[in-house]
């Protein structure tokens, strides 16, 4: 049995919670991931996963199996890396996870990280605040760009360094196509926002929590959205083809600016502002990769950029 790839597919089915795709993920077949697993409990003595007709979880004692994988993997990628690198030219990956209204954010910063450092590999993935923070803690990310509003519940376990404010506009068709862009247009309140049709990201998603807490203070009435939606190119679309208007950060703002069609207006009254992070492990041991994405992070160039691409932007 090859220990260390049993627990990569052990990690790789805590990740995706499904045999099948934990084994498409992995490059190997369903019945070979399983027999893998099986090796591995016979080799501990005990049993990891739960049985059923499909994934149904970890044992008590997998889930001890399963944290001490995910550290052995995480100190076998470091070590790598160390082995591959060479001062000022770090090899190897970076998974980074990102709330998905900070999407365009983190692919601007994985790109520009890329450039900067070719033996970089990013892996960029769009998580839930909870995924991202239960990721940064079990080390399956290296680095996640979230609320950092959130961080208080997770003590010194998670540090962070700040990258932009989070503004809010309404979205909604213009009167008439801009030429080039979407224009920034007037400012709007909450309580205007809240009567119109609108296309919002589900509760499950911060942001949504966000949005409600500004339409409370407002003292509008409940929202109920005309649409809800998960996928942030569903709330652009959803005004460019329907009846309905949506609430997006500046981040997003920067992303679709190219929809003539539509005009995005600040929200105010209240002024909502949150801040968002680059967020890693308080531990002091890190890898090659992350070293050089979290200087970057820090670079007043970088800063500049996405301070340009996210915040209350310019007409």
């Amino acid at each position: 049995m090859n220990l260390l790839a049993s627990l990569r597919y052990l990690a790789a089915l805590d990740e995706h919670k499904h045999f099948g795709r934990a084994a498409q993920a992995c490059h190997i077949t369903q019945p070979a991931l399983s027999n893998a697993l099986r090796a591995l409990e016979e080799e501990f003595g005990t049993a990891i996963v739960k049985r059923g007709r499909a994934f149904a979880g970890f044992t008590a004692e997998g889930a001890r199996v399963l944290a001490s994988a995910q550290r052995m993997l995480h100190e076998r990628e470091l070590l790598q890396q160390e082995l591959n690198s060479v001062a000022g030219k770090p090899q190897g990956s970076l998974t980074i996870g990102a709330v998905p209204t900070a999407m365009p954010v983190a692919a601007r910063f994985s790109a520009m990280l890329q450039a900067r450092h070719p033996g970089i590999s990013p892996i960029v993935r769009s998580l839930s605040s909870s995924e991202l923070e239960n990721g940064l803690e079990s080390l399956a990310l290296d680095m996640g760009l979230g609320y950092t509003d959130r961080l208080e519940r997770h003590g010194p376990r998670l540090r962070h360094v700040p990258q932009y404010t989070e503004h809010y506009f309404l979205v909604r068709k213009a009167g008439q196509a801009h030429s080039e862009y979407m224009q920034i247009g007037p400012k709007i309140t909450w309580a205007e926002a809240a009567k119109l049709p609108l296309c919002l990201l589900t509760r499950e998603m911060h942001n949504r929590s966000i949005v409600d807490a500004a339409f409370a203070e407002a003292s509008a009435a409940v929202v109920k959205p005309a649409i809800e939606t998960n996928s942030i190119l569903t709330l652009a679309l959803s005004v460019a083809v329907g009846e309905v208007c949506s609430v997006l950060p500046g981040a997003l703002i920067g992303a679709v600016r190219g929809y003539r069609e539509l005009e995005a207006l600040p929200l105010v009254s209240p002024e909502v502002r949150t801040a968002i992070g680059f967020m890693i492990q308080g531990g002091d041991r890190t890898s090659r990769t992350l070293d050089a994405a979290m200087t970057m992070a820090q670079d007043a160039a970088w800063l500049r950029h996405a301070a340009a691409h996210s915040g209350l932007l310019s007409a």
